[in-house]
Parts: C-alpha cells; structure tokens; sequence
C-alpha cells in the first residue's frame, strides 16, 4: 500500500492515527512514518530521511523553515498540548495545584516515568521543573527515562514499582491504554506547548499532505482534537 511519510512527535500520534481511516479514504494512501522526541525528529528531516509532512512544536518548524527544509506558507498550527501527570489504570489520582503539592508529589513516588530529557519537549520540560524544585538530585535515582512519551507511558502502565508516576504531554497520556491523565502541571511549573504541520520542501506526496494538514485542523475535527487532548488557541 502506498503511504504519506510522516515524522512527528508523539504528541500528535494519536490524533494522526484517529484521522487515519479517513484519510486512506479520501487518498487511498496510508500513514507511515516515526512519532517520537520532536528534536529526534526534526534530524532525521535534516538527515534527508523521506518526508511528506512534519508536525512539531511552533519553534521548532519555524526553525526548520529558516533552514529551507519546509515551505513557510504550508505551516498551520493544531493545537496547544499540555505537560500532564499520570498515573497507572487503578491508581489513586495525584493532584498538584501549586509547586508545593507537585514538590511533595514527586519525593513520595517511587519511580517517575519521563520521555527524553534532552530531546523530548515535554522531557526537557521535566528536568526544568525538577530543578525548579531542588529536588533533581533527590529523585534522579527514581528517573526512568525512555525515548518519547508514549513508550514511557507504556512502561510506567507495566510497572511494578509500588507508588509510581508519569509526566509528559497530555495527548502521550491519553491515547495510552493502562494509565490515566491526573492533571496538569500547576501554574509556575506548567507547559502548554503549541504543535505544527508543514510540508517539507522535498515532499514527494504534497498535495496529499495538505489534505492531511487540512483533516488535522478541520472544525468538523475539533471534537476529535479535544479528545486527544490538543487545546485550541
């Protein structure tokens, strides 16, 4: 079958994989590509990996963009993620609506389910905080760190630590089974971080990746969108 290659973060790989279906109806083209740490993605495009569309964050295209590596007028924004907790299926929920909660939260688990610290926004984003609490160095040992969002969620759905915990982007969250959102970061320690397509310059299926950008963006969507947890504006 002929496919649309994609290079995303994870963010956005389960509202892809939801418009799929309609998608391969419209063009009878499926959907194939990587979905992980965005900054993984954006150098495998640099590395001239084949790609028909790219969804990153806003900074992150836009610099791609002044590389030449996308063409300008093909961006358009989806939607606004947020940096979340999570906790396995069955768990109690673990709330934090100040720094001080999200503080005590974080020393009580034992084990703390991360994407990639250096690669990954919402990873990046995690390390950050835990040096905004002074608590980096207490909890480095708990720090399970893995590629993207959506393989951390999974590991942390398997654990079998007795009180562990999950932060990356609420969509990562959602569309994994075996864990639940518990809430978004609280404000001083949050990240709502806004996601982008784009066409590659060298894009073989272009057409077809702005019929993709336009089903990602639809407001016949936008129910869809929510449900995976993307934020308009």
């Amino acid at each position: 079958m002929k496919t649309l290659n994609i290079l995303s973060g994870g963010a956005a790989q389960g509202l892809v994989r939801s418009l799929e279906p309609a998608f391969k109806t419209e063009t009878d083209l499926g959907i194939a590509g990587d979905f992980g740490a965005v900054g993984a993605m954006a150098d495998r495009l640099r590395a001239g990996v084949p790609t028909d569309i790219v969804i990153l964050t806003a900074a992150l295209i836009a610099q791609l963009a002044d590389e030449g590596l996308v063409v300008r007028s093909s961006i358009t924004d989806i939607g606004r993620v947020e940096t979340a907790l999570a906790v396995r299926a069955g768990d109690p929920l673990v709330s934090a609506n100040n720094a001080i909660s999200l503080r005590a939260a974080l020393l009580a688990t034992d084990a703390i389910f991360v994407p990639d610290t250096r690669a990954s926004t919402a990873g990046i984003h995690v390390a950050k905080v835990l040096a905004q609490l002074d608590i980096a160095e207490i909890v480095a040992d708990r720090l399970k760190v893995f590629p993207n969002g959506a393989t951390a969620m999974r590991h942390l759905a398997e654990s079998r630590d007795r009180r562990p915990i999950g932060c990356t982007q609420s969509t990562e969250i959602i569309s994994t089974g075996g864990v639940v959102l518990s809430g978004t970061l609280p404000p001083g320690c949050g990240l709502a971080t806004m996601y982008t397509a784009a066409i590659p310059t060298h894009a073989a299926a272009a057409s077809q990746a702005h019929r993709l950008i336009a089903l990602l963006t639809s407001a016949k969507t936008s129910e869809l969108r929510n449900q995976a947890g993307f934020v308009s504006g």
